[in-house]
């Protein structure tokens, strides 16, 4: 197990993701990390799986989780390649995108912390394949605990899906100014189908925000 050089410390880390499912706009992988012992904190200001929490709560948390985590890393992964890793062109699939993109953040996180776990919200069903997968990529003698739905049952995940799911939701607002209101963005909100309809009726080229690998398109078209 890995300790912090300087003082001892033993750090642990959560990472969960924003936007796995969405045709429009990209996914968020957050990583955080505290000091195991000030995992009580984190449940006091009431960290909890962030799609139980309305958006002005998720905000209010995120401020504190900002003044109160020792690190945090965001990585924004555009529909570009969630494209290229579902067609097969640049990763095996999207799982393997994602076991990169978390590999990538550990890595990184490493060279400013030590780092004893990392509790991570698995998105394949098989957890212990997907464990297997990062740890592989990781390479760093720290514990790799991938599990499903551990968002829900590991506060310090709870606190990475707080600020994926934030960090998400002010992209979103951000592009609908540029492209106009096309709801939330998922397949099956009537309001994304319809401005995706409404750009395939009329011809116009896709935007860049859009997943063209998702099947919502092919079952529009």
């Amino acid at each position: 197990m890995f300790f912090h050089k300087i003082n001892c410390v033993a750090w642990i880390a959560g990472v969960d993701e924003a936007g796995r499912g969405p045709v429009i706009g990209p996914m968020v992988v957050a990583l955080v990390a505290l000091d195991e012992s000030r995992i009580g904190i984190l449940e006091n200001i009431g960290v909890k799986d962030s799609k139980m929490l309305s958006p002005s709560r998720r905000e209010r948390i995120r401020k504190i989780l900002e003044e109160i985590l020792e690190y945090t890393a965001i990585r924004v992964v555009q529909p570009r390649e969630i494209d290229e890793a579902v067609e097969g062109i640049s990763s095996e699939n999207l799982n393997s995108l994602e076991a990169t993109v978390i590999a990538d953040l550990v890595l990184q996180a490493l060279k400013k912390i030590g780092l004893s776990r990392v509790y991570v919200d698995s998105p394949d069903p098989v957890a212990e394949r997907f464990g297997r997968i990062l740890a592989t990529r990781i390479n760093k003698d720290i514990v790799v605990v991938a599990e499903n739905h551990a968002d829900i049952k590991y506060p310090v995940v709870s606190a990475a899906s707080i600020i994926a799911k934030s960090e998400r939701e002010k992209i979103i607002s951000e592009l609908k100014r540029v492209y106009g209101d096309f709801g939330s963005g998922y397949p099956s909100d009537p309001k994304t189908r319809e401005f995706l309809k409404r750009l395939l009726e009329n011809n116009r080229e896709l935007p860049p925000i859009v997943r063209r690998s998702w099947k919502t398109l092919s079952r529009l078209m």
